[in-house]
């Protein structure tokens, strides 16, 4: 099985300034201690985690770099992939409700590595808080001025926010039907009661159902747990269910959901969760769709 791995990081905070690694504070973390991550990961890391898989192109995602020099990160990826000939596109660093980001979205979508932006949205504590217009959200008349500039750049939005918002992320989708739309990290299902389960899948379904709208599964793993196929099948089968095969990408968040699973455990996983799928429905899942959907 060839893979694209639709959401990877790297980064050297030897060199390069990242906040939420370099920072003395921790911040606050949905797997909980991330200390493990405080090292350097490249190219090297990645393909020794690889191991065995057939990784074929890959797609690095924004790592809250400097705020202050999105263009920083995009520079120093092109060297990393001219270099090491990952990663094969990006994701870059934007802020959509500043002052620069006509100016940013703009050189962001000028570099040939740049296939799309994520700015993670401010987003409430649990699904009972989200209110309107509120800075830094999807409604905030800022924020979507930033947004409506995605699609004169040629560039697609990788989304992170819990499922409770997605609401406001298919209306965001339905306004703007131009901007492909990549859902980060299947909604982030950490709360895996029925009651919250099923609230999930209603907001999956609302979401798909604006045609400019994918899915990554990644990232579900639980907190204090190893990553299991049983812990996680519903997850994935559900997520496949709600969006079609033609709309899902599987990727591993690495070096991140380390922190979970090898990289052996989390596709292994997939390939086992999705053994009764038909073949060409798994190529596009594992690695067609991203190519589509990245440009590769």
């Amino acid at each position: 099985m060839q893979i694209i791995d639709a959401h990877h990081h790297f980064w050297d905070i030897e060199r390069n300034y990242l906040p939420w690694l370099c920072d003395e504070r921790p911040v606050l973390f949905r797997y909980g201690d991330y200390s493990a991550l405080r090292r350097n990961y490249m190219p090297a890391d990645y393909r020794r985690d690889v191991g065995r898989f057939e990784v074929v192109g890959s797609v690095f995602i924004e790592t809250e770099w400097d705020p202050a020099d999105p263009i920083g990160e995009t520079e120093w990826v092109g060297r990393v992939a001219a270099k090491h000939g990952l990663p094969s596109a990006m994701v870059a660093q934007a802020w959509l409700d500043r002052a620069d980001a006509e100016e940013v979205l703009a050189a962001h979508g000028a570099n040939p590595l740049v296939r799309g932006i994520r700015h993670k949205p401010r987003a409430a504590a649990g699904p009972d808080l989200a209110a309107a217009g509120i800075v830094s959200s999807m409604t905030d008349p800022s924020w979507r001025r930033g947004f409506a500039m995605l699609a004169r750049n040629d560039l697609s939005f990788d989304l992170q926010v819990p499922w409770w918002h997605l609401g406001e992320a298919r209306m965001l989708a339905d306004d703007f039907d131009e901007t492909t739309l990549i859902l980060n990290h299947t909604g982030l299902p950490s709360d895996r009661s029925a009651e919250a389960l099923a609230r999930w899948r209603a907001a999956l379904t609302m979401l798909a159902g604006a045609p400019n709208a994918n899915i990554k599964i990644s990232g579900i793993g639980i907190p204090g747990r190893p990553w299991t196929v049983a812990d996680n099948r519903s997850i994935v089968l559900d997520a496949i269910d709600v969006f079609g095969p033609a709309r899902v990408m599987f990727a591993s968040n690495f070096p991140v959901d380390s922190l979970v699973g090898s990289f052996e455990t989390i596709f292994a996983g997939f390939d086992e969760i999705t053994a009764n799928f038909s073949q060409a429905e798994r190529k596009a899942m594992f690695c067609e769709n991203a190519r589509r959907i990245y440009r590769l």
